[in-house]
């Protein structure tokens, strides 16, 4: 056995041409399927595109950096999925532009939380995290309440998205606004 061994330890090149010829059949065997599957995310009832409303909270909740904390990781443990719900899927992610998947979460997953407490306590707790979540480490954002939606830029966001595959339509563009 040893012997089989030997060449490949002392010539680097039979070394390299061996971690090539590895890698090239891992590689076939991983990505060569993907070329005759016509979608790698499966369907999910009830995805759709953000709303404008929504698509403009997303441009706060990136702008602010709260995906450092609460990124859509899937967690698929048994205790987060019993504090916080189900896990989020890839296929809940398919319009994010640029996606929001982490590597680490520190608080929920908000994709499930927004229905599981009232709109007051969600004001509260952006207003003062500490007074309705004592161990949070979350920074107080009670300023958003006093900053204006700026509007008038949510056509070109919404053409944008377009141009990356968000199937939004005409309409939808020409009455965003509103």
């Amino acid at each position: 056995m040893w012997k089989k061994h030997a060449k490949f330890e002392r010539h680097s090149l039979w070394l390299v041409m061996g971690i090539t010829v590895v890698v090239s059949i891992g590689g076939l065997v991983e990505i060569a399927p993907l070329f005759w599957v016509e979608s790698t995310i499966e369907e999910v009832e009830g995805v759709r595109p953000y709303t404008p409303l929504e698509l403009a909270g997303r441009d706060i909740y990136i702008g602010e950096g709260c995906y450092s904390c609460h990124s859509q990781m899937i967690r698929p443990l048994r205790d987060e999925v019993e504090r916080y719900g189900h896990y989020s899927l890839a296929a809940e992610s398919m319009y994010d532009h640029p996606f929001q998947w982490g590597s680490k979460r520190t608080g929920p997953d908000l994709a499930r939380v927004g229905g599981k407490y009232s709109n007051e306590w969600h004001r509260e707790h952006l207003d003062n995290p500490r007074s309705v979540v004592p161990e949070s480490n979350m920074p107080p954002y009670a300023f958003l309440a006093d900053q204006d939606l700026d509007q008038h830029a949510i056509q070109a966001k919404l053409r944008a998205m377009v141009a990356v595959g968000v199937p939004y339509t005409a309409d939808q563009i020409e009455n965003a606004e509103a």
